[in-house]
């Protein structure tokens, strides 16, 4: 099937998560709620994976239990010097301008972080745009919402001609199961809610060469 969308999700995606910058994110998430909520760190840390077992990310909890002011936990969160953990890669900007396809980042993060992640990497100009948890009305993978709303701010209406590329299968099962391609970064083997398993972005066509082909032509983009 021909493919004319691509989403791809963000931290620890289009990044390697061995660097550690998500763990300095998780790092700024737990003091953000030990000096907001006066809790030990170790509450912290079940609150924190209760609100994303529950919401799918730490500040959808917080914005419904404790009224958090999503702009100044954003902000607070990703204040970190991204240049210490990222820099261009030439090998994953080649392959993303290769692609034929549009291209857009689809994150639960903000797109304030996501811009300054992609510049770091020196990807910006790879992508259509971002669609961050603000446009979509702080709905969030995994809710089925976010994934209707990304499909309609890229102009799609067919999740199967689409495709998803995600470092979490709690993410991809749910565009799984609306038909998108589902692509999980970062791993080996297979997962139920992938339709591929890459060890990261730049391996993608040694497991997809046809997004580079029309399959029913026989011929290149």
């Amino acid at each position: 099937m021909l493919h004319t969308t691509l989403f791809f999700d963000l931290d620890d995606t289009v990044y390697d998560h061995t660097n550690g910058l998500w763990n300095a994110i998780r790092d700024r998430m737990n003091q953000y709620m030990c000096e907001l909520l006066n809790l030990p760190q170790e509450e912290v840390f079940l609150l924190r994976r209760k609100y994303y077992e529950s919401y799918g990310t730490t500040l959808r909890g917080l914005q419904i239990h404790h009224h958090v002011d999503p702009d100044e936990y954003l902000a607070y969160v990703h204040d970190l010097p991204l240049e210490a953990y990222l820099k261009p890669d030439a090998r994953l900007r080649a392959l993303l301008l290769s692609l034929p396809q549009k291209k857009w980042i689809f994150t639960n993060a903000d797109a304030a972080h996501a811009r300054r992640v992609v510049t770091v990497l020196d990807i910006r100009d790879c992508f259509q745009d971002i669609i961050d948890v603000r446009a979509l009305n702080f709905h969030c993978k995994p809710e089925e919402q976010a994934y209707l709303l990304a499909l309609e701010l890229a102009g799609e209406s067919d999740p199967r001609i689409c495709v998803l590329l995600d470092d979490s299968p709690r993410n991809l099962a749910p565009a799984h199961d609306l038909g998108f391609t589902t692509v999980l970064v970062g791993r080996d083997g297979t997962d139920p809610a992938a339709d591929y398993t890459i060890p990261r972005v730049q391996d993608l066509a040694e497991k997809m060469p046809e997004l580079w082909f029309d399959d029913n032509m026989g011929s290149q983009f």
